[in-house]
């Protein structure tokens, strides 16, 4: 099965974890991959030896027609690390499927954001493709359809366009005049509950609290009123709850198994299926009254280890 687009893997202190990528990737022979690694942080030798064994996996790669690298010396963080490699490889690319080193995706995954690439280049309404699926079919509106529209990306495993990412900002302070609250809410279900999570996770990352681009993708997505096409089945396995992971450390066994998606794809109304978000806004980011008040405490936890 190919591939079809151009591919980033980004990669850093992980080897196990890219290995297990590059074999997927192998079976699959794809013409054009990036590859992106991360520096290893200062005065962290074990970190180097592995950063250093994540960059050796890549060049030792002579199975791949098209391979283009870029390692960085010096380590720029999650927030930096990452927009830095997705903007180098749009900088080459107009469109293409993005991978970090833990996500193993199904091998229709592939010709699946191919062929929406495709399908959405020109139409833009359409901010992304996800192959990330955490809603059960009986939440979905519309479970017979292939892929359904979401207002939020989900990114282990994705794909989009030169110009989608162009609205990404890793620096968003002064994200309210962009995203009002009347025009957040509406972008979040109308629900008072969304509308907090997502203003107090913007309002983090907009004062560098927490380092991660992901959040500010989602703010993009808002401000440009672009929706996500995800598909409803799951179509990727994440490996990476580890203790080596940066954010995502605890395993919530909330993506179901992977499994095929019919291909060609069927073509389905553009139109949000807010039924599906509001059960992601419930059950996986849990911008609920109690999720909330669960959010602020994490906070102030990792406050109180900062000043401690």
């Amino acid at each position: 099965m190919s591939t079809g687009s151009p591919i980033l893997v980004m990669a850093f202190n992980r080897p196990d974890h890219l290995q297990v990528l590059l074999e997927r990737l192998r079976e699959l022979e794809p013409e054009s991959v990036y590859f992106a690694v991360d520096g290893a942080r200062a005065e962290n030798t074990d970190e180097a030896r592995r950063v250093a064994e994540c960059r050796r996996l890549i060049e030792d790669i002579d199975w791949i027609p098209h391979k283009s690298t870029l390692f960085q010396d010096a380590n720029l963080g999650c927030g930096g690390g990452v927009t830095t490699a997705i903007t180098w490889f749009f900088a080459n690319e107009e469109a293409g499927i993005i991978l970090e080193d833990d996500i193993i995706p199904e091998p229709s995954f592939f010709p699946y954001c191919a062929e929406l690439l495709d399908r959405y280049q020109h139409d833009q309404r359409v901010f992304a493709i996800s192959g990330c699926n955490f809603v059960p079919a009986d939440h979905q509106s519309h479970p017979e359809f292939p892929y359904r529209f979401s207002q939020v990306p989900h990114i282990w495993g994705w794909a989009t366009w030169r110009d989608r990412w162009s609205h990404h900002h890793l620096d968003i302070s002064g994200w309210q005049k962009q995203l009002p609250p009347l025009e957040l809410w509406r972008r979040t279900g109308r629900s008072v509950s969304g509308a907090a999570y997502w203003a107090s996770t913007f309002e983090l990352l907009a004062r560098g609290e927490v380092d991660t681009w992901d959040g500010q993708l989602v703010l993009a997505g808002m401000v440009t009123e672009q929706w996500t096409a995800t598909s409803n089945v799951n179509l990727i396995r994440n490996i990476g709850f580890d203790e080596l992971a940066t954010h995502t450390r605890e395993d919530r066994d909330e993506l179901p198994e992977p499994r095929a998606i019919a291909l060609p794809l069927a073509e389905v109304p553009v139109e949000l299926d807010e039924r599906a978000d509001a059960w992601t806004r419930r059950h996986h980011f849990r911008a609920t009254p109690a999720g909330m008040m669960g959010q602020a405490g994490r906070y102030l936890k990792r406050r109180l280890r900062r000043t401690g």
